[in-house]
């Protein structure tokens, strides 16, 4: 019965994208729904998300960070108030147009992103220099209208958060910018254990109407690219737009600076991605909504539920723990329990009890320790920090070892066909030696990395001069 459970998994290596969706479906993180490009969020991938916003907020509210809320609906003539950001959302947006039985006098956009509906409520409250800054966030759900949808990754509706700061200077907005995009490369290393490569993306690659845009950028196990967070300094170009002008302490009327920066469910999917294996999916400890599950071997003897019930309660004051006390056979439940990624099992039976001893078994390595009952929560305790650092090493060698450099274009093509990964590469700045890499050799450019390397004197496409070094691939 556990080799059928586990054989529905179509193996990583033979077709990631279905070894993917047969992970979200029986792990039952999503199901489908009879909306195109909507997902049901099921209790199990929702507690992940769940973890996922409870850290992430504690974070933003250490640098000062205040939760707001929003309207969902966006009137056209907000919209188009900045020209730039309409026309690089035009495409996805999803129009409201009749309101119970009349026709609008104006169509509403169901919100892509939030940028104009925060200028407009900044243009409402910021008059002085005494007002700023604004450091908001709000949690909800965005609607983009895509052609080509798959769980977690891409979908129709999604739920994030998207922080809308303003400023007095470009200087302090320019610092909430990395500050917001270091909270995030932070949060994936310590808390979802996956290594993040932080930069800056081109100008073609930027948000529409942003001045810079910064991103970090994860690497999954088939080599594919994921940009897992952004942060945008705008400048005062949506100020300009919105008319959001203060009195500064010189009592001048000037503009103000603006930022925003999110992350969305799509981290569910990098998690996967990363850590799943051929067995299903594979839960960091901090994330993991259980940590450890108990499962009793011949639960019907006397005493063994018992002694599963008191050892769940004595754990309980220290980690996430669960007794799985379902009448399915000790096998299923091993691999149902792998299947859903429980960081540890612990497993108890008469003879354990006997030798007044359980047996803890990793998710990740299926490495078994044998540990006394007098020192499991200690043990237990330590083990779940070890897989989360072990995790987050064999992640990053995995990318260190799927990161290649490239010096001319063959070589990069080369690269590219053969070896999916990052590929590092200088460049001149050029946009259309960036348009020719994406349609020569198939990748795209990821980020021009904060550590920056030296590879050659010459861009990669054209031979003239480098400005740059930046990570390439092909992406989520």
């Amino acid at each position: 019965m556990a080799e059928n459970f586990v054989e529905s998994i179509t193996n990583m290596e033979d077709d990631f994208a279905q070894w993917y969706t047969d992970i979200v479906k029986k792990a039952e993180l999503v199901d489908y729904t009879g909306i195109k490009g909507c997902m049901v969020i099921r209790p199990a991938g929702y507690a992940i998300w769940e973890n996922i916003q409870k850290e992430l907020d504690r974070r933003f509210k250490e640098t000062g960070v205040e939760n707001c809320y929003l309207p969902m609906f966006i009137p056209e003539s907000l919209l188009n108030k900045e020209k730039d950001h309409v026309e690089g959302f035009a495409p996805e947006v999803a129009w409201v147009t009749q309101g119970g039985g009349e026709t609008l006098q104006e169509r509403m956009c169901v919100r892509p992103t939030s940028e104009t509906l925060f200028c407009d409520f900044y243009s409402h409250i910021v008059h002085s220099y005494r007002d700023l800054p604004k450091v908001y966030n709000q949690w909800c759900s965005v609607v983009r209208w895509e052609k080509t949808t798959r769980p977690f990754l891409r979908s129709m509706e999604f739920l994030w958060q998207e922080g809308h700061t303003i400023h007095a200077t470009a200087e302090e907005a320019q610092a909430r910018t990395e500050q917001m995009l270091n909270v995030y490369a932070d949060f994936c290393e310590e808390f979802l254990a996956i290594p993040m490569i932080k930069g800056r993306k081109t100008d073609k690659e930027k948000f529409a109407g942003a001045e810079a845009t910064y991103t970090i950028e994860a690497l999954m196990h088939d080599g594919k690219a994921l940009q897992s967070g952004t942060s945008h300094n705008f400048g005062d170009g949506f100020a300009r737009a919105f008319g959001i002008q203060y009195t500064d302490k010189e009592n001048k009327l000037v503009y103000a600076h603006q930022t925003s920066w999110g992350m969305t469910t799509r981290m569910i999917g990098a998690i996967i991605m990363v850590h799943g294996d051929n067995s299903g999916l594979v839960l960091p400890p901090l994330v993991a909504p259980v940590q450890a599950m108990i499962i009793p071997i011949q639960q019907k003897k006397e005493g063994v539920l018992d002694a599963a019930y008191a050892l769940r309660d004595r754990l309980a004051k220290t980690v996430r723990v669960k007794v799985d006390d379902t009448d399915k056979t000790p096998g299923f439940k091993f691999a149902e329990q792998e299947m859903r990624g429980i960081p540890v099992r612990i497993e108890i039976g008469p003879k354990d009890l006997a030798n007044n001893q359980a047996v803890l078994v990793r998710r990740d390595t299926r490495e078994k320790i044998f540990v006394s009952l007098d020192e499991i929560e200690t043990k237990l305790a330590e083990l779940l920090k070890t897989i989360q650092s072990d995790m987050l090493e064999r992640a990053r060698a995995h990318r260190d070892a799927h990161t290649y450099n490239a010096t001319t274009m063959e070589e990069m093509k080369d690269i590219a066909d053969n070896k999916p990964g990052f590929i590092k590469a200088m460049w001149c700045g050029d946009r259309a030696c960036e348009d020719a890499i994406k349609e020569q050799v198939g990748v795209t450019s990821r980020c021009m990395p904060f550590a920056q390397e030296h590879l050659s004197d010459t861009c990669i496409c054209c031979g003239k001069p480098a400005k740059t070094l930046v990570y390439w691939g092909k992406a989520y």
